[in-house]
């Protein structure tokens, strides 16, 4: 249940929605591919007003994506790039990316229905309790600025809940499959130690400006931990892909690199060919610690200064085009970053600690066990809640132990231990789960506490003042190599769902009759 390798992504996403005004369901956006050559036929081409108008854009297994709905959302995606200060692309392109994102999207949608996760209005009021309190503004200072920027409150508590139910769904399908051991944390520690210039900070949560400010990027400064913002184009070659299509797909990154090298603009051409997730925005992937971006775009952006872009990087989801957008401190040369829109700018990144040791750091320890009951098509909310009910007064009446019931229905990884979690430091955990068992006196026991993770029955054993100096700067070093994998994880993630789904993309069809016609 610890927050490790969760927290940053949710609250990051939770933030943006409030304070970049991104329309609904943009800050969901997942890969999009190319449209695949046209088979050389003569099919007549259907009539636009009776299949496409208001028809089928595509299948998605059993769910239906309209035109109606492409065409909101075209809507919505060109007028959040003009916000941006890019291009928008041809209405066909645009189409085009926004289709493939909507179908990215249902597949989730259908993965997190399967899986059981929900959000309900509580804890979406909870998610805009958190967003106002991290721009220091009450709700109802949030509702005004939401409102001001043209999207209703409705259309705002929609994007939340569908953003927490997503990042659940990523946690629960991606976080646990990533393992750090100590023996790499190590190994890190050692590298970091040999080479102090580069000491990377932890990936953190920018504290963020209000919503009403629209915040300038400070000139980057020599010296202290590098900070490296970034942004891709990706041309995606499909899992399967013959020797023949991967070369016409290394063909067309070729091209997009000469056109970029040729003047024209990084998050323009992005938008209309990027098959990336952030594409509609422009390619932006953020700013993180150098230290915290794979080892392919470490090498490649190496001595890459800010404003140009980089050769082509071949991984294994494709052909990357990766753009520095600023760096920050190390051994990074002072220099303005090129202009840009203010709606690319990045937030300001305040101060944090390095992976340099520090002095003691005493802070309240508890030891802690809980039982998880995870939901799921076959477990609801309410079961999931009323066994650990169940459990719990069978506990409370002495007539079994907490290992026991925790060996027995616990779901956690910690299950096998008696659901031990060890000596928890403050912000460790989900902050649900923690304010449960801060709540909790030495041995006693909760009521049912839902977490991203599930349902949980929490104990306290005892609590202890501990140095954590070391614990913090190895937790750091575990975040850093964490980010290195959950990104192309979870790429490898969506691509499986997609290839084993059905999927009719009626558009794409459409564009290839009518370019077979012309």
């Amino acid at each position: 249940m610890r927050r490790l390798h969760t927290s940053g992504r949710f609250c990051g996403s939770l933030l943006a929605l409030a304070l970049s005004a991104a329309l609904p369901g943009m800050s969901a956006a997942q890969p999009a591919r190319p449209a695949k050559p046209a088979p050389a036929n003569t099919a007549p081409a259907p009539a636009p007003s009776e299949q496409f108008v208001d028809g089928i854009a595509a299948v998605v297994n059993k769910d239906v994506i309209t035109m109606r709905e492409v065409r909101e959302a075209a809507r919505e995606a060109s007028a959040d790039l003009q916000k941006r200060g890019i291009q928008v692309p041809d209405n066909n392109t645009l189409q085009r990316q926004v289709l493939q994102r909507l179908i990215y999207e249902r597949l989730e949608r259908n993965e997190a229905d399967r899986l059981g996760i929900r959000v309900d209005n509580a804890q979406v009021d909870q998610a805009i309790t958190m967003v106002a309190s991290r721009n220091k503004i009450t709700p109802a200072q949030l509702r005004a600025e939401v409102e001001k920027s043209g999207i209703t409150w409705e259309q705002y508590r929609k994007s939340l809940q569908d953003e927490i139910r997503m990042d659940r769904l990523r946690q629960r399908t991606i976080d646990s499959g990533i393992v750090i051991s100590d023996a790499e944390v190590d190994a890190f520690l050692r590298d970091q130690e040999r080479n102090p210039a580069s000491m990377m900070n932890a990936p953190q949560q920018a504290q963020q400006p209000q919503p009403q400010q629209q915040q300038q990027q400070p000139a980057p400064q020599a010296g202290g931990p590098e900070q490296v913002a970034l942004a891709q184009i990706l041309v995606r070659v499909p899992e399967g892909a013959t020797t023949a299509e991967a070369a016409a797909l290394r063909k067309k990154a070729e091209d997009i690199l000469a056109r970029l090298k040729r003047g024209d603009d990084f998050a323009s051409v992005a938008a209309a060919a990027s098959d990336g997730p952030e594409a509609l925005q422009g390619g932006v992937m953020g700013a993180r610690p150098l230290d915290g971006w794979p080892d392919l775009f470490v090498q490649a952006i190496k001595s890459v200064p800010a404003g140009q872009v980089s050769a082509l990087v071949q991984s294994g989801n494709g052909f990357h085009i990766l753009k520095v957008l600023q760096r920050v401190g190390g051994n990074a040369p002072a220099q303005q970053r090129p202009q840009q829109p203010a709606q690319q700018q990045q937030p300001q990144q305040p101060q944090q600690p390095t992976l340099a040791k520090q002095g003691p750091v005493q802070v309240t320890q508890t030891h802690a066990r809980h039982i998880l009951i995870k939901t799921s098509s076959v477990m609801s909310d309410d079961q999931a809640r009323q066994r650990l009910e169940q459990i719990r007064q069978r506990l409370v009446n002495g007539a079994v132990k907490f290992e026991d019931m925790a060996r027995q229905y616990s779901q956690d990884a910690t299950a096998p231990q008696g659901g031990d979690l060890g000596w928890v430091n403050p912000g460790e955990m989900v902050p649900a789960f923690e304010a449960g068992m801060n709540a909790l006196k030495d041995g006693e026991i909760s009521q049912p506490i839902m977490s991203p993770f599930g349902w949980h029955l929490i104990q306290v054993v005892e609590r202890r003042q501990h140095d954590v100096a070391d614990e913090m700067q190895r937790m750091r070093a575990r975040q850093i190599l964490y980010e290195r994998r959950a990104g192309p994880a979870f790429e490898d993630w969506v691509e499986q769902l997609r290839s084993q789904a059905y999927i009719d993309n009626r558009l794409e069809k459409r564009d290839r009759i009518e370019q077979n016609n012309r």
